[in-house]
């Protein structure tokens, strides 16, 4: 016979994201959900009471037996677009080499919105297999790629993808106008 898993019910596991993360920090405090949120992507565990504040309800399949697959790593670092320190920022960078498409993506973000400096690292995953890993890495490049990083950029505009071609003419243009460069 299947058991359910029945979580606490003061857990906020069917509230969005941002909310079931201001939960964590009332809960556990900001630096115990960073600390946590990098367990996770190291793929440690960080309890099961955290993995329902950052998964949700889809942890509970993980929980009740379902394969984890990527998920806690990716819980982990989306966690860190909305709770944050700089102890977090190497675990970051690390992830925008992960075998998971979905935690690269993520962690181009968390690059982007924490403002790390990792503009060589964004410049690689510009080639990145997946389209949404290279428009993620487009997009933090647009807020500090280099003058030396546009002949890459521009290599973007003729991408099979059309999202990662417009991309590239944004964080070119981004870069462009940031720099003060001549308009080509």
């Amino acid at each position: 016979m299947h058991n359910k898993l029945t979580p606490h019910p003061d857990l906020p596991i069917d509230l969005p994201t941002a909310e079931r993360l201001a939960k964590a920090v009332e809960h556990y405090g900001e630096s115990t959900v960073v600390d946590h949120s990098v367990a996770l992507m190291r793929g440690k565990n960080a309890g099961k009471d955290f993995l329902l504040y950052v998964g949700g309800r889809h942890a509970l399949g993980i929980l009740e037996g379902a394969p984890a697959l990527y998920w806690p790593e990716l819980w982990g670092a989306r966690a860190l677009l909305h709770v944050w320190n700089d102890s977090a920022a190497p675990y970051v960078v690390v992830g925008l080499n992960n075998e998971a498409w979905r935690i690269r993506e993520m962690c181009a973000k968390v690059v982007m919105l924490r403002k790390l400096d990792v503009a060589p690292k964004l410049v690689k995953a510009t080639t990145d297999e997946v389209p949404r890993v290279r428009v993620a890495a487009l997009n933090a490049l647009a807020l500090q790629g280099r003058e030396q990083d546009i002949p890459t950029i521009t290599v973007r505009l003729r991408d099979p993808d059309k999202d990662v071609r417009r991309a590239a003419q944004q964080a070119r243009d981004a870069i462009v106008s940031r720099l003060n460069l001549p308009k080509e």
